[in-house]
């Protein structure tokens, strides 16, 4: 696993005034969690969002704070709701001797026969997968390879993932993670194949006011 250390600086303005810092191109962000207290940091916004922005909540994070070192897992990065930049983030310090709980990133491989041949609907069902295991064992994301999807209604389990040595899945084993559906017929469809069945030339208001008029003349008829 890649070794990734992102550099780190002890802060002392809190609240409002971190606007500043980010003005300044610095992200704030806070350390919490295993025999710690929690510390409020600076990381150098462009290179640590570049970094955030590519690892999965899994990822193991080394934070150098002015030398000392913490192993670390990114709990929340909070964005700006416009340009969608990383405007916060939160950093749990973990212990390399104790299990964690993380959320691992589920990631669909190959290609689905089902699709092509009977025009299949690919619906995934779970994103991520909730696991429990040493921070050194923690995978970056769970590969599912959905090549066995032939038929319609083909789907894959949780028990039929391919978990690493040394890792607990603390998901239902009978959830769904990824299913094949029939294609479905969209209500415009129906409605074209409504009008293919009248006769050519004919509005259904002309239709409708043919059959008035029949109707009218076997009153009279029979009248």
């Amino acid at each position: 696993m890649e070794e990734i250390v992102i550099q780190a600086n002890h802060r002392e303005v809190i609240g409002k005034k971190v606007k500043g810092l980010r003005r300044d191109g610095l992200l704030p962000a806070v350390v919490y969690g295993h025999n710690i207290e929690p510390i409020s940091i600076t990381l150098e916004m462009r290179e640590a969002s570049r970094t955030l922005d590519t690892i999965s909540p899994s990822t193991l994070v080394i934070l150098d704070i002015d030398g000392e070192k913490h192993h670390t897992l990114v709990r929340d990065k909070q964005r700006n709701p416009v340009r969608r930049s990383i405007i916060h983030v939160d950093f749990q310090a973990v212990s390399l001797k104790e299990t964690v709980r993380a959320d691992v990133t589920i990631t669909l491989i190959g290609e689905a026969p089902a699709i092509e041949t009977y025009l299949g609907i690919l619906v995934p069902s779970l994103e991520q997968l909730s696991i429990e295991s040493l921070p050194t064992n923690l995978p970056d994301r769970i590969d599912v390879d959905i090549s066995g999807l032939v038929e319609i209604g083909d789907s894959i389990l949780v028990r039929d993932l391919v978990i690493p040595e040394g890792v607990e899945v603390l998901n239902d084993l009978e959830d769904v993670v990824v299913v094949i559906i029939a294609p479905t017929v969209e209500e415009e469809e129906v409605e074209e194949e409504e009008e293919v069945e009248l006769e050519e030339g004919e509005e259904p208001e002309v239709v409708e006011r043919g059959k008035r008029e029949e109707e009218e003349e076997e009153t009279e008829e029979e009248g």
